[in-house]
């Protein structure tokens, strides 16, 4: 049985698949890690979570998420963030701009990547950059 948990995907298999499926994973990863941040941190009411999530997961705060982050990855990991920014969205949300959403993109798809290795603790690292430099609540 596969444990979807703790995943760890070999480099062949991780190469060929989508930058967008990556950003698709990735997205949730992601969302998954500031609903726990949240909780843990008791930053906001039971009621106002959903509104708290948001401010951290748009496409704009990942953008501007990323743009902190960058200084931060390796060649491979940088390789990664320009391969899923480069994709072409099929849409781009109203709340943000072409390159904020394509920005948002490749971090999603670098979260995806590193989950599928297995790679929690350089996760947990790029997530507590995020969080230290632009907690917000």
């Amino acid at each position: 049985m596969t444990d979807y948990f703790h995943l760890s995907i070999d480099r062949d298999r991780l190469l060929n698949l989508s930058s967008l499926g990556l950003a698709h994973l990735g997205d949730s990863v992601f969302e998954v890690m500031v609903r726990s941040w949240l909780c843990l941190h008791g930053t906001a009411k039971a009621k106002d979570l959903h509104r708290a999530t948001v401010r951290y997961v748009s496409a704009p705060a990942q953008a501007a998420a990323m743009e902190r982050l960058r200084p931060h990855l390796s060649p491979e990991e940088e390789e990664v963030f320009r391969r899923g920014r480069n994709t072409a969205p099929h849409s781009v949300p109203k709340a943000a701009s072409r390159g904020e959403y394509q920005i948002a993109t490749g971090m999603e798809a670098l979260f995806g990547w590193l989950y599928l290795q297995g790679r929690t603790e350089r996760l947990n690292e790029l997530f507590a950059l995020v969080m230290e430099e632009g907690t917000t609540t």
